[in-house]
C-alpha cells in the first residue's frame, strides 16, 4: 500500500474508533513499542501473582509474547469521569468478571476489528487485559500513540481527561505511521498529592534505579510505585467487597469498588 494510502488509513482508524465509542484513539508501530520502557523492563522485574489473572502455565507475569505477524498497535481510551465511580466496578456472578467501563472499550475494539477486517482486509489481533494472558503495556501504547503521559501516580494522564480513562489495544498487521507522541507534561511542579493517598505507600521508597536497569524511565517515573503494595490494596478491595442479589441468580454476587485513590487525588483531573 502507498505511502499516502497508509497514512490516510491510519487517520481513519482514528476517527472510525472514536465513531464506535471511543474518547481518544492512536496508533503506534510495534517495533516501537519493543523498545518502550514497561517492554523492556518487564521481563526483569520479579514474578508475581497478581489480582484477577490467574497464573497461565509456563509464563512469567511480565513477559509479552507478541503475534508473529503483529505490526501496529491501535489504543482506545474510554473516559471515566469521578462522578460515574460505577464504571470501574466489579460485578463478580457466574456469568462475568468485567466491569461496565471495560466492557465498553471491548465493544469498541470488536467494532473496529471487524471493519479492518471487513472493510479492509487486515488481520487483527485482539488482547487480553492481562500481559499474562497475551496483553500488552497498554499505557506505553497510549504515550508512544499521542494520548497523554504516564503521571508520578503510575497512571496515564491526558490533556482531555487527566487520569480519568480506561484503555484497551489491539493488534494489526498493517504496518501503520504512529500518531504520537505529544509535548505534554502534567506532572511539572506537582507536590504529588496522588502518591500521599495510596493507602499502601505504593509510592514512599525507591524500589527501581537506573542503574540497575540502564534506563531512567521507570515505575512511577523515578521507581518509587510498587506493584506489590498496589495489588495489596486489589486484595483487599476484593475480599470487603459488598454482598449483592443478581436478578436470575440463585446465589447472590459480589459488587467490588477498586480504590482510585491515586487517580482522584490528581490535580490534572479537575482542570
Amino acid at each position: 500500500m502507498a505511502e499516502e494510502n497508509i497514512k490516510e488509513l491510519a487517520r481513519k482508524i482514528v476517527a472510525q474508533a472514536l465513531a464506535f465509542g471511543a474518547d481518544l484513539a492512536g496508533v503506534v508501530r510495534v517495533d516501537d513499542l519493543k523498545r518502550s520502557p514497561s517492554h523492556r523492563l518487564g521481563e526483569r522485574l520479579p514474578d508475581f501473582d497478581y489480582r484477577g489473572a490467574e497464573r497461565a502455565k509456563d509464563r512469567k507475569s511480565g513477559t509479552v509474547e507478541w503475534p508473529q505477524d503483529a505490526r501496529s498497535a491501535i489504543v482506545i481510551a474510554v473516559a471515566h469521569p469521578p462522578d460515574k465511580p460505577e464504571l470501574d466496578w466489579l460485578i463478580v456472578d457466574d456469568s462475568t468478571r468485567n466491569t461496565p467501563g471495560n466492557l465498553r472499550s471491548m465493544k469498541v475494539i470488536s467494532r473496529l476489528a471487524a471493519w479492518l477486517e471487513n472493510q479492509h482486509g487486515l488481520r487483527c489481533f485482539k488482547l487480553s487485559y492481562h500481559i499474562i494472558h497475551g496483553g500488552i503495556y497498554m499505557k506505553d501504547v497510549a504515550v508512544l500513540a499521542g494520548l497523554g503521559c504516564i503521571g508520578k501516580n503510575n497512571v496515564l494522564i491526558t490533556p482531555q481527561y487527566g487520569p480519568h480513562q480506561r484503555l484497551r489495544v489491539m493488534l494489526t498487521d498493517a504496518d501503520l505511521p504512529t500518531t504520537g507522541a505529544i509535548d505534554f507534561d502534567a506532572c511539572i511542579d506537582c507536590p504529588m498529592p496522588c502518591r500521599d493517598a495510596c493507602p499502601q505507600g505504593a509510592f514512599t521508597e525507591k524500589i527501581y534505579t537506573e542503574k540497575e536497569y540502564g534506563f531512567d524511565q521507570l515505575p512511577g517515573r523515578n521507581g518509587v510505585y510498587s506493584r506489590l503494595r498496589c495489588n495489596r490494596q486489589m486484595e483487599i478491595d476484593n475480599v470487603t467487597c459488598e454482598t449483592i442479589q443478581i436478578a436470575g441468580q440463585a446465589k447472590p454476587g459480589g459488587l467490588v469498588r477498586y480504590c482510585r485513590e491515586c487517580e482522584l487525588a490528581c490535580p490534572a483531573g479537575s482542570r
